[in-house]
């Protein structure tokens, strides 16, 4: 809810009344940042998360972006496997950004798409 209230966009996939995955952006000039982007468990390894990831990049360009970034852990290697298909690069790194559940904290990487 502070995302929506916050200004950023939206997108919700669902099937029948079921949420199967949403993604959040954040609207700069020239450019956007995905924020999260989420599948449910159930519905993973099924081409869901390329497709929201498309029509956000799509949907971004359509509205004058020139380029996207994201955050991602340094062990979603899933995630990161993802975004490098679907033509995102590593640009950087966070030390430290995201908090890991046994009180210690993980990289992130940092990653870009031109649009």
């Amino acid at each position: 809810m502070d995302s929506l209230t916050g200004g950023h966009a939206a997108t919700v996939m669902l099937e029948e009344e079921a949420v199967l995955g949403y993604a959040v952006c954040m609207p700069l000039p020239g450019e956007v940042e995905l924020l999260n982007i989420t599948v449910a468990p159930a519905a993973r390894r099924g081409g869901l998360g390329r497709m929201l990831l498309a029509h956000v990049c799509a949907d971004a360009e359509a509205q004058g972006a020139q380029r996207m970034f994201l955050e991602v852990r340094v062990s979603n290697v899933p995630a990161r496997a993802l975004y490098a298909r679907n033509g995102f690069a590593e640009v950087g790194l966070r030390r430290a950004y995201y908090a890991a559940a046994d009180g210690a904290r993980e990289d992130a990487i940092l990653m870009a798409r031109e649009l």
